[in-house]
């Protein structure tokens, strides 16, 4: 059994705004972490925190910002970015990220985790958008709207635990080789 979830480093308790605007999402995972606790101490189960994966498959509609400029980029769309853009997010392709979960559950039954799974290389939000005009040959347009409130400033997973302890468990594949692959499966859909 694996459970899943998300923070930076795996020693960090969290330290989240109850009441804000991203409240519903942050201590949803805070909650989730909990129960999963409980059921990993009557079943017994591993802890894996994710970080933003994207690849082929994913809904062209859901909301995350891989698939957000994409799909603006291929239907050449204005690409869509909050605030200036700076702030830094890591992404992971999917395929390393199930190599990491099979090796987590492969792994000796009393390591429990959490272990943080994700990339630790960051790109910015312009980053990406621009990666992704280059890729699709898009003629879409930037529009920056307003940052919204608690959004954090960088996302950038400690996978030195992953490293350690699933065999040097890390990511292999490049943003630009893993959107190209993206890419493709969305003009294919779309």
């Amino acid at each position: 059994m694996v459970i899943l979830m998300f923070i930076h480093n795996q020693s960090l308790w969290g330290n989240v705004n109850p009441i804000g605007i991203r409240s519903c999402y942050d201590e949803g995972k805070r909650c989730a972490k909990t129960l999963f606790m409980d059921y990993h101490n009557q079943n017994k189960g591993k802890i894996i925190r994710i970080f933003n994966t994207y690849g082929p498959k994913m809904n062209p509609e859901d909301e995350r910002v891989v698939s957000n400029f994409i799909v603006q980029a291929l239907k050449e769309e204005s690409i869509t970015i909050f605030g200036d853009g700076n702030q830094t997010r890591s992404f992971q392709y999917v395929d390393d990220l199930v190599e990491g979960m099979i090796r987590m559950m492969n792994y000796k039954d009393n390591f429990l985790g959490p272990v943080n799974l994700g990339n630790p290389n960051e790109f910015t939000m312009l980053q990406l958008a621009q990666t992704i005009l280059r890729l699709t040959n898009s003629k879409s347009k930037l529009i920056h709207l307003n940052l919204p409130k608690d959004d954090p400033k960088q996302r950038q997973p400690d996978i030195s635990l992953a490293k350690k302890e699933l065999n040097g468990w890390e990511p292999k594949t490049q943003l630009e080789e893993g959107l190209k692959k993206t890419t493709a499966y969305f003009k294919s859909v779309i």
